[in-house]
């Protein structure tokens, strides 16, 4: 019997974090992130496993992998940038932690014990890890993320079990897309379930020209994005649309830039990136910021939905000349969703009106709904875990599924599914 169990990430976007047990067998925990609100939301228990899967680095996968280290020290798999990355993610959200007064979920001890059991993996190659066969394939969302295969070689069942974590079929930049894998059991993100993605050139070209009308017309284009993925995607469009020697890069953003031209093996067009992050403006002072207000320019600032980082404190200067970009998912609960929907950010316990308008533009790192059933249909499962996904978009996909034959489940939190 293999046992499921939903611990964040369940009709929900945020605070991944599902265990897969078997009877007689290894237990795995794929994710531990952290749901980012008003407060962060971690997933309901940290449960005893032999062993710990990260998809990849961001912070709602990723930003509660330290809480796992604080009674028992088991291996964690994943590629070498999700590491670099995650140490990053994971220093600041312990910063803003006390910063801000919060409850410290785990200490900086725990994420050295983290990053000592860490085992890196390239795409591709298989780890033998007791009674499993583990192995990683590019999921195309980021540089380093994961599409993970457990296959259980010792098992009655023998069964494939794929956990896709987040990932994107179609292109971006800097990735080539997601690897279609075989499975038995699949565990798929399901966050645009409910629509596709409008075409990506077309978007790319509309935001070009929003950028270059705004700065014809003397105001600044804040652009904020997240740090890692989002922020390198950013970079590139910049600079091949002669736009980079204009861009001022703010937060996390420098260090994950840093960190992704490190791995030339894990991005598509290293050579751009590069380029891009040797013309654009990396601001290291105040001064650098109020240059970057002072003229016509596009300024990249951490974070992606607008919960901390730099970009609060732009979006308090801009001119009426200027506008506010919004290129990436943005949650329920966080400054992004409630200045598109309101028009008002908060800023220390305060509502704050935004003069600046706000657009939004997909250009989403994530697989649309026909790229989502694409991926079912390729990967041949018999059963299909709808996760990653709001209630409504979820349980959609999972019922779609149904109609189609598939053993379909979209997982409350803290729900079990026993699988014979």
């Amino acid at each position: 019997m293999m046992l499921f169990k939903f611990l964040g990430g369940a009709q929900e976007v945020g605070r991944s974090s599902i265990l897969m047990r078997e009877r007689g067998g290894s237990s795995l925990l794929l994710d531990c992130g952290v749901k980012l609100a008003d407060k962060p939301e971690y997933p309901i228990e940290v449960p005893n496993v032999d062993a710990f899967i990260l998809s990849h680095a961001h912070i709602d996968h990723s930003g509660a992998a330290p809480t796992i280290y604080g009674e028992q020290m088991v291996p964690a798999f994943g590629t070498q940038p999700t590491l670099d990355f995650s140490e990053l993610l994971l220093e600041d959200s312990l910063q803003i932690a006390r910063k801000e007064h919060l409850q410290e979920r785990f200490h900086k001890r725990q994420i050295k014990s983290f990053m000592n059991r860490y085992v890196p993996m390239n795409y591709g190659r298989a780890v033998d890890f007791r009674d499993m066969e583990i192995t990683m394939h590019d999921a195309g969302h980021i540089s380093g993320s994961a599409i993970t295969l457990v296959e259980r070689k010792h098992a009655q069942s023998n069964r494939r079990i794929v956990y896709t974590g987040d990932y994107k079929i179609e292109p971006q930049f800097l990735h080539k897309g997601a690897e279609f894998i075989e499975s038995d059991i699949l565990v798929t993100e399901s966050t645009y379930s409910l629509r596709g993605h409008p075409n990506r050139e077309e978007t790319v070209s509309k935001i070009i020209e929003k950028i270059r009308e705004v700065l014809e017309s003397g105001g600044n284009v804040l652009l904020p994005s997240f740090a890692v993925g989002r922020a390198q995607e950013m970079l590139v469009m910049l600079y091949k649309n002669g736009l980079i020697e204009q861009t001022y890069v703010d937060g996390m953003a420098r260090q994950a830039t840093r960190i992704a031209l490190r791995y030339k093996g894990f991005v598509t067009d290293w050579e751009s990136l590069n380029a891009a992050a040797h013309k654009a403006v990396f601001v290291e002072s105040i001064a650098d910021r109020l240059d970057a207000l002072s003229k016509p320019s596009v300024i990249l600032p951490t974070a992606g939905m607008l919960n901390g980082g730099p970009a609060i404190g732009y979006i308090k200067k801009l001119n009426g000349r200027s506008e506010i970009l919004l290129t990436g998912y943005q949650v329920e609960g966080t400054n992004g969703r409630m200045l598109l929907e309101r028009g008002a950010i908060r800023d220390g316990g305060h509502e704050i009106r935004v003069h600046a308008t706000a657009t939004y533009f997909d250009l989403s790192a994530h697989a649309g709904r026909e790229e989502l059933f694409g991926y079912v249909k390729r990967s041949k499962p018999s059963t299909v875990i709808c996760v990653h996904g709001d209630e409504q978009a979820s349980t959609s996909m999972a019922e779609a599924l149904k109609l189609e034959g598939y053993e379909a489940y979209a997982p409350k939190i803290g729900e079990t599914i026993k699988l014979d």
